[in-house]
């Protein structure tokens, strides 16, 4: 039986990957795991290596103007693009399929890019851990012909941030982030004015200073996630976050003993129905 690998030779692996490629679009968020690819490829690959970034109705603005300034900084060339998913029915109507409507979207849209542009491959940042959760935009990822070195190279979200602090990236310790629409319940629309609300209190939250936190939008009550060790931060802050939650739509604010955890809202899920959605994306 083969041993595991070591972080490094993970690293080591994930090079060859890349240099075997020649040239290639990245899609860049300015996340930890786009960053990561981003850099690597840079280091690569050097001029054959171009950073796209897309702004987007459901990510906040301040993400996309930090993602731009970061690839500046790195001095890899970048292209700006648009999506457009409130525009798309599917996404809008919210079931447990909408992650795989909004990727498809966008990666057809970048990959239409990348073959106009001369570039062979588009890379993604998924990791080995996001193949442990419901993901249905994998599905269209894989669909759409993405590749996702961090996967094939067997890299996990601890490894890639110890290896972004090596490199000195300033991404190592950024909190996780996902589009404002995975707070707003299945079965839900999804609405730009709700888009609004959740993207003003989780910039209201940080600013407080609370490192990974989520906001989900259930209607006139909005429930906050933390880190567990955070909670009673919250309740110091109660009388202000309550009036600032109010103060731009919701009746109630309420707190979740639970604590932050990746995808909540999927928990309401049963297998069959994750399974059905797996099924009908293939």
């Amino acid at each position: 039986m083969d041993r595991p690998l070591t972080i490094h030779e993970k690293d080591l692996k994930f090079g060859e990957i890349l240099r075997e490629m020649g040239k290639v679009m990245v899609a860049f968020s300015g996340g930890v795991d786009s960053t990561f690819v981003l850099k690597r490829a840079q280091q690569e690959l050097g001029d054959h290596v171009l950073a796209v970034t897309a702004a987007s109705e459901t990510f906040p603005s301040r993400e996309f103007d930090a993602a731009v300034k970061l690839a500046e900084e790195m001095g890899v060339s970048l292209y700006k693009t648009e999506v457009k998913e409130l525009e798309n029915a599917s996404f809008v109507a919210n079931n447990p399929d909408r992650c795989y409507h909004c990727k498809t979207g966008l990666y057809i849209h970048l990959q239409n890019l990348a073959k106009e542009m001369g570039y062979p491959y588009l890379l993604d940042g998924s990791n080995v851990d996001d193949l442990g959760d419901y993901r249905p935009g994998l599905k269209a990822k894989n669909e759409q012909g993405v590749r996702s070195p961090l996967q094939e190279a067997g890299l996990t979200k601890n490894e890639i941030r110890l290896l972004s602090k090596d490199l000195g990236l300033p991404t190592w310790n950024k909190p996780a982030f996902a589009c404002l629409s995975s707070r707003i319940p299945y079965g839900t629309r999804i609405e730009k004015y709700k888009i609004d609300q959740l993207d003003e209190a989780e910039y209201y939250l940080n600013k407080l200073g609370f490192y990974q936190v989520r906001v989900r939008h259930h209607d006139k009550i909005a429930r906050i996630e933390v880190m567990p060790e955070e909670l009673p931060k919250v309740l110091e802050h109660r009388e202000e976050i309550y009036a600032k939650l109010t103060s731009i739509g919701f009746t109630f604010v309420t707190l979740d003993l639970q604590g932050y955890r990746t995808g909540s809202l999927n928990e309401v899920l049963s297998e069959s129905t994750k399974q059905k959605v797996r099924e009908a994306s293939v």
